[in-house]
């Protein structure tokens, strides 16, 4: 009896604790646990810290040790071949959370769309971002016609529509190189187009601006 009325007293003395289920950050889901949303909002957090200069924790041997078992990351990205425009590092991104392609002015050719295929296809990535940015070199040579020779003039020649569409303003046609790139990207490549038509993958364009390190989110394609 005395003992049943000490473990009553007990109880009644007791907090009532609920307990929550701990959410999981962001920075350890895959394209497979997180949806388009998800992967914009992953995206503009992690650059909210590059130009806070406040970055996450990557324990980068422990992640490494991770991904030997293989990847998912959670968005497939084409940027700029531009030094100054470090995709992992702009939006503070952990090893293994951006699979990363770039060519100059962002262009698409067969091995690019087929690089960009095997993140939306095969890695499943929700999401695929376009990532232009101010200072575009190879839109800023288009515009004030520069002579380009070999390879690097192909790269003009697909610029050239949207600088004069532009009328060679270079922020303006930096962005309308940006919506021609989705254009060409579905219109070249079935298999991107079938996961956005079914809903499996998002894209969206973003632009990095160099002066202060944002990215500004312009528009889903």
């Amino acid at each position: 009896m005395g003992a049943q009325v000490k473990k009553g007293a007990e109880m009644k003395g007791a907090k009532n604790v609920v307990k929550t289920p701990v959410k999981e950050p962001l920075t350890s889901r895959g394209g497979k646990n997180m949806n388009a949303e998800e992967a914009i909002q992953r995206l503009l957090e992690g650059n909210k810290r590059f130009v806070e200069g406040k970055p996450a924790n990557k324990k980068y041997p422990e992640r490494r040790a991770e991904l030997l078992e293989g990847q998912q990351p959670f968005v497939t990205m084409i940027g700029c071949s531009d030094s100054r425009v470090g995709l992992e590092a702009l939006f503070d991104a952990n090893l293994g959370e951006i699979f990363t392609i770039e060519t100059a002015g962002n262009i698409v050719g067969d091995i690019t769309l087929g690089s960009m295929e095997y993140g939306v296809d095969h890695l499943n990535t929700p999401l695929l971002v376009i990532l232009s940015h101010t200072k575009c070199g190879a839109v800023t040579a288009t515009c004030q016609g520069g002579h380009a020779e070999g390879n690097l003039a192909k790269v003009v020649e697909k610029i050239k529509p949207a600088a004069e569409k532009a009328e060679n303003d270079v922020d303006k046609a930096i962005d309308i190189n940006a919506q021609m790139v989705v254009e060409d990207i579905l219109a070249r490549s079935y298999v991107i187009k079938k996961a956005v038509d079914e809903g499996k993958t998002k894209i969206v364009i973003m632009k990095y601006h160099l002066e202060d390190g944002t990215v500004e989110l312009k528009e889903a394609a």
